[in-house]
């Protein structure tokens, strides 16, 4: 019986590539994994996946009854309706503790670092297996978009090693200029509805008993959303009344300026507001320096809610 590896429900591209590069060392290691997702692959995902020659991993979205390990992840409400009837056997994050429980002992690397792949990086290293060329690119990739090209601050001197050493084997000598290719592809929001733009990084978070969505476009201009903020507005209604949502919060993040623009849909901006020390305008309010949602956003909600 085959183990599946998969990210979040609505994927990025470290979870992505993540469920590739951990699937094929657990093979490596004489396991038998598939690689899997459970959403749809964005653009900046198809970007890598097309420049390296990697199928996407398998749709799958009901896990009952299978082996699984984790990546990118933590939490229940990241994870398929059905994660309670399956056996995870292990779990490889970056991010805190979430609610998952588990019948069984599990294998954990879990390293307070800016990418999931640094860490699959650091387990080759550990079994001593080789990276094949392409894969290698795949992850540097992956760490360079969750690292925002190290400018966010949850990059680690962790991640750029390994990006380095992954650009070594995969033979590309300017990675930053791949970076920014990679990022001109994920600035593409105009051939996208405005709900796909809300979800295509789109995490819920329950607090306290509050669920709460959070969203994140990072762009190299911010100009491109100057003409459809109203839309996105209403994307934004729409998912918080479909997922019974309190607040829902999207993050367009300009990676040049380095600063976010915060759209905000909550029952009470008042706690919003009071989070960040902030006062929201027609329901947005630009904060500098603010580009990691994992680390800038969400611990402040937390306290609050």
């Amino acid at each position: 019986m085959s183990t599946y590896v998969f990210g979040h429900s609505t994927p990025d591209s470290d979870s992505i590539v993540g469920a590739i590069s951990l699937s094929y060392l657990k093979n490596q290691l004489g396991e038998d994994t598939i690689p899997s997702r459970q959403g749809e692959i964005n653009p900046e995902t198809a970007f890598i996946l097309e420049k390296f020659s990697y199928d996407k991993p398998l749709l799958k979205t009901n896990y009952a009854g299978e082996n699984v390990y984790l990546i990118d992840f933590m939490e229940s409400s990241q994870s398929p309706e059905d994660i309670n009837e399956a056996t995870i056997l292990g779990i490889v994050d970056h991010h805190k503790l979430g609610d998952l429980k588990t019948a069984t002992p599990l294998e954990m690397w879990v390293r307070p670092v800016g990418c999931s792949n640094t860490i699959v990086k650091q387990m080759f290293d550990y079994y001593d297996v080789e990276i094949p060329k392409e894969l290698a690119g795949m992850m540097m990739c992956a760490i360079l978009s969750d690292t925002v090209i190290f400018k966010s601050p949850t990059c680690t001197k962790e991640d750029t090693k390994a990006c380095k050493e992954l650009a070594t084997i995969a033979g590309i000598e300017d990675y930053k200029a791949v970076g920014m290719e990679m990022f001109i592809v994920k600035s593409d929001v105009l051939n996208a509805s405005k709900r796909e733009l809300v979800l295509r990084d789109f995490k819920d978070f329950n607090m306290n008993g509050t669920k709460i969505g959070v969203g994140q476009l990072e762009v190299v201009d911010l100009s491109v959303f100057d003409n459809m903020k109203e839309e996105l507005f209403e994307a934004m209604k729409e998912l918080k009344t479909e997922g019974e949502r309190h607040s829902v919060i999207l993050l367009l993040t300009d990676i040049m300026v380095m600063g976010s623009q915060l759209l905000v849909l909550s029952d009470e901006n008042a706690k919003v507001e009071t989070a960040f020390d902030i006062t929201l305008e027609n329901n947005q309010v630009w904060i500098d320096g603010v580009m990691s949602r994992k680390k800038q956003i969400i611990p402040f909600l937390e306290k609050q809610f």
